[in-house]
Protein backbone atom coordinates (compact mmCIF):
# COMPACT_ATOMS: atom_id res chain seq x y z
CA UNK A 1 0.00 0.00 0.00
CA UNK A 2 1.16 3.55 -0.79
CA UNK A 3 1.32 6.01 2.10
CA UNK A 4 0.56 9.37 0.52
CA UNK A 5 1.34 12.85 1.89
CA UNK A 6 -2.40 13.31 2.42
CA UNK A 7 -2.57 10.06 4.43
CA UNK A 8 0.42 11.12 6.56
CA UNK A 9 -1.24 14.45 7.30
CA UNK A 10 -4.50 12.76 8.26
CA UNK A 11 -2.66 10.47 10.65
CA UNK A 12 -0.83 13.42 12.15
CA UNK A 13 -4.08 15.30 12.73
CA UNK A 14 -5.61 12.17 14.23
CA UNK A 15 -2.99 12.12 16.95
CA UNK A 16 -4.61 15.24 18.44
CA UNK A 17 -8.23 14.22 17.83
CA UNK A 18 -10.78 13.37 20.49
CA UNK A 19 -10.18 10.13 22.36
CA UNK A 20 -13.13 8.03 23.51
CA UNK A 21 -13.34 5.06 25.85
CA UNK A 22 -13.80 2.00 23.72
CA UNK A 23 -15.65 -0.67 25.61
CA UNK A 24 -18.84 0.01 27.57
CA UNK A 25 -20.38 -2.91 29.39
CA UNK A 26 -23.94 -3.04 28.09
CA UNK A 27 -25.45 -3.66 24.66
CA UNK A 28 -28.04 -1.73 22.72
CA UNK A 29 -31.13 -3.55 21.56
CA UNK A 30 -33.74 -3.02 18.91
CA UNK A 31 -36.54 -0.50 19.20
CA UNK A 32 -38.95 -3.10 20.61
CA UNK A 33 -36.40 -4.79 22.88
CA UNK A 34 -35.57 -4.08 26.53
CA UNK A 35 -34.28 -0.52 27.17
CA UNK A 36 -30.59 -1.35 27.33
CA UNK A 37 -28.14 0.95 25.59
CA UNK A 38 -24.44 1.59 25.48
CA UNK A 39 -22.98 4.30 27.71
CA UNK A 40 -21.51 6.22 24.80
CA UNK A 41 -22.63 9.69 23.77
CA UNK A 42 -23.31 9.98 20.02
CA UNK A 43 -20.28 11.12 18.02
CA UNK A 44 -21.65 13.41 15.33
CA UNK A 45 -19.35 16.43 15.23
CA UNK A 46 -15.74 15.36 14.69
CA UNK A 47 -13.56 17.02 12.01
CA UNK A 48 -14.23 16.17 8.37
CA UNK A 49 -10.98 16.24 6.36
CA UNK A 50 -12.53 14.93 3.11
CA UNK A 51 -13.93 16.50 -0.05
CA UNK A 52 -17.07 14.69 -1.24
CA UNK A 53 -17.33 13.76 -4.93
CA UNK A 54 -20.71 12.27 -5.79
CA UNK A 55 -21.46 10.11 -8.82
CA UNK A 56 -17.93 8.80 -9.23
CA UNK A 57 -17.38 6.17 -11.90
CA UNK A 58 -19.03 5.63 -15.29
CA UNK A 59 -20.63 2.37 -16.38
CA UNK A 60 -20.29 1.31 -20.03
CA UNK A 61 -23.00 1.21 -22.66
CA UNK A 62 -25.14 3.91 -21.09
CA UNK A 63 -25.80 1.84 -17.97
CA UNK A 64 -26.93 3.66 -14.86
CA UNK A 65 -25.88 2.64 -11.37
CA UNK A 66 -28.17 0.70 -9.11
CA UNK A 67 -27.58 -0.23 -5.47
CA UNK A 68 -23.93 -0.82 -4.57
CA UNK A 69 -23.07 -2.36 -1.21
CA UNK A 70 -20.22 -4.60 -2.43
CA UNK A 71 -17.05 -2.56 -2.94
CA UNK A 72 -13.35 -3.25 -2.43
CA UNK A 73 -9.94 -2.05 -3.55
CA UNK A 74 -7.96 -4.17 -6.00
CA UNK A 75 -4.74 -5.87 -4.96
CA UNK A 76 -2.82 -3.11 -6.80
CA UNK A 77 -4.19 -0.45 -4.41
CA UNK A 78 -5.37 1.70 -7.34
CA UNK A 79 -8.36 0.06 -9.02
CA UNK A 80 -11.77 -0.34 -7.36
CA UNK A 81 -14.08 -3.35 -7.65
CA UNK A 82 -17.80 -2.68 -7.17
CA UNK A 83 -20.93 -4.82 -7.24
CA UNK A 84 -23.74 -2.98 -9.01
CA UNK A 85 -27.18 -4.57 -8.63
CA UNK A 86 -27.70 -4.23 -12.37
CA UNK A 87 -29.09 -0.70 -12.39
CA UNK A 88 -31.73 -1.56 -9.80
CA UNK A 89 -31.74 -3.45 -6.51
CA UNK A 90 -31.63 -6.93 -8.04
CA UNK A 91 -30.00 -8.61 -11.02
CA UNK A 92 -33.01 -10.85 -11.71
CA UNK A 93 -33.51 -10.94 -15.47
CA UNK A 94 -30.56 -8.68 -16.24
CA UNK A 95 -27.93 -9.66 -18.83
CA UNK A 96 -25.25 -7.25 -17.57
CA UNK A 97 -22.16 -8.15 -15.55
CA UNK A 98 -22.81 -6.81 -12.04
CA UNK A 99 -19.19 -6.78 -10.84
CA UNK A 100 -17.06 -4.06 -12.42
CA UNK A 101 -13.45 -2.96 -12.03
CA UNK A 102 -12.82 0.78 -12.28
CA UNK A 103 -9.51 2.51 -12.90
CA UNK A 104 -8.44 5.56 -10.84
CA UNK A 105 -10.33 7.82 -13.26
CA UNK A 106 -13.60 5.92 -12.81
CA UNK A 107 -13.57 4.04 -16.12
CA UNK A 108 -14.64 0.39 -16.22
CA UNK A 109 -11.74 -1.78 -17.38
CA UNK A 110 -13.12 -5.26 -16.54
CA UNK A 111 -16.36 -6.92 -15.49
CA UNK A 112 -17.57 -10.33 -14.38
CA UNK A 113 -20.50 -12.35 -13.06
CA UNK A 114 -23.12 -11.88 -15.79
CA UNK A 115 -26.01 -14.28 -15.21
CA UNK A 116 -24.35 -15.75 -12.09
CA UNK A 117 -25.20 -13.33 -9.27
CA UNK A 118 -28.60 -12.17 -8.04
CA UNK A 119 -27.92 -9.76 -5.15
CA UNK A 120 -24.24 -8.86 -4.64
CA UNK A 121 -23.86 -7.72 -1.05
CA UNK A 122 -20.33 -8.10 0.34
CA UNK A 123 -16.96 -8.41 -1.39
CA UNK A 124 -13.30 -9.13 -0.75
CA UNK A 125 -10.19 -9.23 -2.94
CA UNK A 126 -7.53 -11.70 -1.84
CA UNK A 127 -3.74 -11.43 -2.14
CA UNK A 128 -3.78 -13.08 -5.58
CA UNK A 129 -6.33 -10.58 -6.85
CA UNK A 130 -9.24 -13.02 -6.87
CA UNK A 131 -12.65 -11.43 -6.28
CA UNK A 132 -14.98 -12.96 -3.68
CA UNK A 133 -18.69 -12.11 -3.69
CA UNK A 134 -21.43 -12.80 -1.15
CA UNK A 135 -24.69 -13.29 -3.08
CA UNK A 136 -26.99 -12.62 -0.16
CA UNK A 137 -30.43 -13.85 -1.13
CA UNK A 138 -32.37 -16.04 -3.53
CA UNK A 139 -35.04 -14.80 -5.92
CA UNK A 140 -38.53 -14.04 -4.67
CA UNK A 141 -41.52 -15.91 -6.16
CA UNK A 142 -42.42 -12.75 -8.06
CA UNK A 143 -38.91 -12.49 -9.54
CA UNK A 144 -38.94 -16.14 -10.58
CA UNK A 145 -42.36 -15.77 -12.18
CA UNK A 146 -41.15 -12.79 -14.19
CA UNK A 147 -37.60 -14.05 -14.77
CA UNK A 148 -37.38 -17.86 -14.53
CA UNK A 149 -33.60 -17.76 -14.94
CA UNK A 150 -33.35 -16.04 -11.55
CA UNK A 151 -34.02 -19.39 -9.84
CA UNK A 152 -30.99 -21.25 -8.55
CA UNK A 153 -28.97 -18.21 -7.55
CA UNK A 154 -28.13 -16.70 -4.19
CA UNK A 155 -27.24 -17.84 -0.65
CA UNK A 156 -23.68 -18.41 -1.84
CA UNK A 157 -20.15 -17.08 -1.71
CA UNK A 158 -18.32 -17.15 -5.05
CA UNK A 159 -14.64 -16.82 -5.88
CA UNK A 160 -13.77 -15.36 -9.28
CA UNK A 161 -10.40 -14.99 -10.92
CA UNK A 162 -9.53 -11.40 -11.94
CA UNK A 163 -10.50 -12.28 -15.52
CA UNK A 164 -13.94 -13.54 -14.46
CA UNK A 165 -13.57 -17.33 -14.23
CA UNK A 166 -15.63 -18.88 -11.43
CA UNK A 167 -13.12 -20.78 -9.29
CA UNK A 168 -15.16 -21.82 -6.24
CA UNK A 169 -18.68 -21.71 -4.89
CA UNK A 170 -19.45 -22.12 -1.20
CA UNK A 171 -23.07 -22.88 -0.34
CA UNK A 172 -25.85 -24.35 -2.45
CA UNK A 173 -27.12 -21.86 -5.07
CA UNK A 174 -30.68 -20.75 -4.45
CA UNK A 175 -31.18 -22.81 -1.29
CA UNK A 176 -30.89 -21.45 2.26
CA UNK A 177 -29.55 -23.63 5.05
CA UNK A 178 -26.61 -24.26 7.35
CA UNK A 179 -22.89 -24.73 6.78
CA UNK A 180 -20.95 -26.58 5.58
CA UNK A 181 -23.17 -27.14 2.53
CA UNK A 182 -25.46 -24.09 2.71
CA UNK A 183 -25.66 -20.47 3.81
CA UNK A 184 -28.62 -18.32 4.79
CA UNK A 185 -28.36 -14.74 3.50
CA UNK A 186 -24.55 -14.38 3.65
CA UNK A 187 -23.71 -10.73 4.19
CA UNK A 188 -19.97 -10.64 3.67
CA UNK A 189 -16.84 -12.68 3.00
CA UNK A 190 -13.27 -12.04 4.13
CA UNK A 191 -10.11 -13.90 3.12
CA UNK A 192 -7.37 -13.82 5.77
CA UNK A 193 -3.67 -13.55 4.85
CA UNK A 194 -3.27 -17.32 5.26
CA UNK A 195 -6.15 -17.96 2.85
CA UNK A 196 -8.75 -18.85 5.48
CA UNK A 197 -12.25 -17.76 4.46
CA UNK A 198 -14.72 -16.12 6.86
CA UNK A 199 -18.42 -15.78 5.98
CA UNK A 200 -21.01 -13.80 7.99
CA UNK A 201 -24.76 -14.63 8.17
CA UNK A 202 -27.64 -13.61 8.15
CA UNK A 203 -29.02 -10.40 6.67
CA UNK A 204 -32.58 -10.23 7.97
CA UNK A 205 -31.68 -11.16 11.55
CA UNK A 206 -30.90 -7.49 12.19
CA UNK A 207 -34.64 -6.77 12.21
CA UNK A 208 -35.54 -9.44 14.78
CA UNK A 209 -35.78 -8.77 18.50
CA UNK A 210 -36.27 -12.35 19.63
CA UNK A 211 -34.98 -15.76 18.61
CA UNK A 212 -37.11 -17.72 16.18
CA UNK A 213 -37.17 -18.85 12.55
CA UNK A 214 -34.52 -16.97 10.63
CA UNK A 215 -32.78 -15.73 13.79
CA UNK A 216 -29.29 -16.66 12.64
CA UNK A 217 -26.15 -14.91 13.80
CA UNK A 218 -22.96 -16.73 12.91
CA UNK A 219 -19.51 -16.57 11.40
CA UNK A 220 -18.10 -19.62 9.60
CA UNK A 221 -14.42 -20.20 8.94
CA UNK A 222 -13.30 -22.32 5.98
CA UNK A 223 -9.91 -23.56 4.84
CA UNK A 224 -8.51 -22.12 1.59
CA UNK A 225 -9.90 -25.14 -0.29
CA UNK A 226 -13.41 -24.64 1.12
CA UNK A 227 -13.47 -27.13 4.00
CA UNK A 228 -15.44 -25.95 7.04
CA UNK A 229 -13.17 -25.45 10.06
CA UNK A 230 -15.58 -24.00 12.61
CA UNK A 231 -18.69 -21.90 13.08
CA UNK A 232 -19.07 -19.50 15.98
CA UNK A 233 -21.69 -17.07 17.26
CA UNK A 234 -25.46 -17.20 17.64
CA UNK A 235 -28.41 -14.85 17.46
CA UNK A 236 -28.66 -12.50 20.43
CA UNK A 237 -27.38 -9.47 22.29
CA UNK A 238 -24.50 -10.79 24.38
CA UNK A 239 -20.76 -10.95 23.66
CA UNK A 240 -20.18 -13.28 20.72
CA UNK A 241 -23.81 -13.05 19.61
CA UNK A 242 -25.07 -11.18 16.56
CA UNK A 243 -28.13 -9.52 15.06
CA UNK A 244 -27.05 -9.25 11.45
CA UNK A 245 -23.23 -9.42 11.18
CA UNK A 246 -23.20 -7.14 8.15
CA UNK A 247 -19.52 -6.58 7.32
CA UNK A 248 -16.10 -8.06 8.11
CA UNK A 249 -12.59 -6.61 8.29
CA UNK A 250 -9.22 -7.72 9.67
CA UNK A 251 -6.47 -5.61 11.23
CA UNK A 252 -2.70 -6.11 11.01
CA UNK A 253 -2.79 -8.23 14.18
CA UNK A 254 -5.11 -10.70 12.46
CA UNK A 255 -8.11 -9.78 14.61
CA UNK A 256 -11.50 -10.18 12.96
CA UNK A 257 -13.77 -7.12 13.20
CA UNK A 258 -17.50 -7.73 12.77
CA UNK A 259 -20.02 -4.96 12.10
CA UNK A 260 -22.89 -6.30 14.24
CA UNK A 261 -25.34 -3.89 12.66
CA UNK A 262 -28.54 -4.92 14.46
CA UNK A 263 -26.76 -4.49 17.81
CA UNK A 264 -25.15 -1.17 16.75
CA UNK A 265 -21.60 -2.21 17.53
CA UNK A 266 -18.32 -3.72 16.41
CA UNK A 267 -17.27 -7.02 17.91
CA UNK A 268 -13.65 -8.15 17.69
CA UNK A 269 -12.51 -11.79 17.68
CA UNK A 270 -9.39 -13.83 17.22
CA UNK A 271 -9.41 -16.20 14.25
CA UNK A 272 -10.58 -19.08 16.42
CA UNK A 273 -13.78 -17.19 17.27
CA UNK A 274 -12.82 -16.08 20.77
CA UNK A 275 -14.46 -12.76 21.67
CA UNK A 276 -11.94 -10.04 22.51
CA UNK A 277 -13.68 -6.65 22.60
CA UNK A 278 -16.95 -4.82 21.89
CA UNK A 279 -16.94 -1.22 20.62
CA UNK A 280 -19.99 1.05 20.31
CA UNK A 281 -18.40 4.37 19.38
CA UNK A 282 -18.50 3.80 15.59
CA UNK A 283 -22.35 3.70 15.52
CA UNK A 284 -24.70 1.37 13.61
CA UNK A 285 -22.29 0.14 10.97
CA UNK A 286 -23.14 -1.17 7.53
CA UNK A 287 -19.61 -1.38 6.13
CA UNK A 288 -16.09 -1.79 7.55
CA UNK A 289 -12.64 -1.36 6.07
CA UNK A 290 -9.24 -1.45 7.82
CA UNK A 291 -6.14 -0.33 5.92
CA UNK A 292 -2.50 -1.37 6.35
CA UNK A 293 -1.97 1.38 8.92
CA UNK A 294 -4.85 0.03 11.03
CA UNK A 295 -7.02 3.02 10.18
CA UNK A 296 -10.64 1.91 10.58
CA UNK A 297 -13.39 3.20 8.28
CA UNK A 298 -16.94 2.53 9.53
CA UNK A 299 -19.89 3.67 7.42
CA UNK A 300 -23.38 4.07 8.85
CA UNK A 301 -26.23 4.11 6.32
CA UNK A 302 -29.13 3.45 8.70
CA UNK A 303 -29.11 5.34 11.99
CA UNK A 304 -32.34 7.11 12.90
CA UNK A 305 -34.40 7.86 15.98
CA UNK A 306 -35.88 4.36 16.04
CA UNK A 307 -32.84 2.22 15.29
CA UNK A 308 -30.05 4.33 16.82
CA UNK A 309 -31.37 7.40 18.66
CA UNK A 310 -29.10 10.42 18.70
CA UNK A 311 -26.63 9.14 16.12
CA UNK A 312 -26.32 10.57 12.61
CA UNK A 313 -25.64 8.55 9.51
CA UNK A 314 -22.15 9.07 8.19
CA UNK A 315 -18.61 7.80 7.89
CA UNK A 316 -16.53 7.56 11.08
CA UNK A 317 -12.79 7.12 10.76
CA UNK A 318 -10.51 6.13 13.60
CA UNK A 319 -8.03 3.62 14.96
CA UNK A 320 -8.44 -0.15 14.88
CA UNK A 321 -5.69 -0.31 17.50
CA UNK A 322 -7.15 1.96 20.17
CA UNK A 323 -10.81 2.47 19.22
CA UNK A 324 -10.38 6.24 18.95
CA UNK A 325 -12.74 8.05 16.58
CA UNK A 326 -10.93 10.81 14.69
CA UNK A 327 -13.24 12.07 11.95
CA UNK A 328 -16.90 12.20 10.99
CA UNK A 329 -18.19 12.67 7.42
CA UNK A 330 -21.92 13.52 7.55
CA UNK A 331 -24.70 12.09 5.42
CA UNK A 332 -25.81 13.44 2.04
CA UNK A 333 -28.96 15.48 1.80
CA UNK A 334 -31.65 13.53 -0.06
CA UNK A 335 -35.38 13.71 -0.57
CA UNK A 336 -35.76 10.22 0.86
CA UNK A 337 -33.57 8.74 3.57
CA UNK A 338 -31.36 5.68 3.21
CA UNK A 339 -31.84 2.71 5.50
CA UNK A 340 -35.03 2.56 7.54
CA UNK A 341 -35.70 6.28 7.73
CA UNK A 342 -34.40 9.30 9.58
CA UNK A 343 -32.49 12.06 7.83
CA UNK A 344 -30.34 11.97 4.70
CA UNK A 345 -28.44 9.17 2.98
CA UNK A 346 -25.07 7.52 3.38
CA UNK A 347 -23.28 4.66 1.69
CA UNK A 348 -23.40 1.05 2.83
CA UNK A 349 -20.12 -0.41 1.55
CA UNK A 350 -16.73 1.24 2.02
CA UNK A 351 -13.21 0.73 0.62
CA UNK A 352 -10.01 2.79 0.61
CA UNK A 353 -7.32 2.93 -2.07
CA UNK A 354 -3.58 3.25 -1.56
CA UNK A 355 -3.72 7.05 -1.72
CA UNK A 356 -6.24 7.32 1.10
CA UNK A 357 -9.26 8.04 -1.12
CA UNK A 358 -12.43 6.56 0.37
CA UNK A 359 -15.11 4.98 -1.85
CA UNK A 360 -18.65 4.41 -0.60
CA UNK A 361 -21.15 2.15 -2.32
CA UNK A 362 -24.61 3.70 -2.14
CA UNK A 363 -27.86 1.79 -1.56
CA UNK A 364 -31.26 3.51 -1.61
CA UNK A 365 -32.29 6.91 -2.90
CA UNK A 366 -28.66 7.85 -3.64
CA UNK A 367 -27.05 5.13 -5.77
CA UNK A 368 -23.71 4.40 -7.37
CA UNK A 369 -20.39 5.39 -5.78
CA UNK A 370 -19.26 8.39 -3.76
CA UNK A 371 -15.58 9.27 -3.50
CA UNK A 372 -14.09 11.09 -0.51
CA UNK A 373 -10.74 12.74 -1.23
CA UNK A 374 -8.45 13.82 1.63
CA UNK A 375 -8.24 17.62 1.63
CA UNK A 376 -5.06 17.86 3.68
CA UNK A 377 -1.55 18.09 2.28
CA UNK A 378 1.78 17.92 3.98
Amino acid sequence: MITSPARLSLLALAASATVLGAEPATAQRGASGPPEHARVAPLNHHPNPYETQRNWGRLPGGRTWGSVSAIHVDVDGRHIWAGDRCGANSCAGSPVAPIVKLDPHGNVVASLGAGQILWPHGMDVDREGNVWIADARSATPQEIQQFPTAAGKGHTVMKFSPDGRLLMTLGTPGVAGDPPTHFTEPNDVLVAPDGSIFVAEAHNAQFLDQAGPGAIGRISKFSPDGRLIRTFGSFGYGPGQFRGPHSLAMDTQGRLFVADRGNRRIQIFDQDGNHLHTWYQFSRISGLYIDHNDVLYAIDSESDENYNPGWRKGLRVGSARTGEVWYFVPEHMSGRASGMGGYGSMGEGVAVDGEGNVFAGEVGPVQGITKYVPRLTR
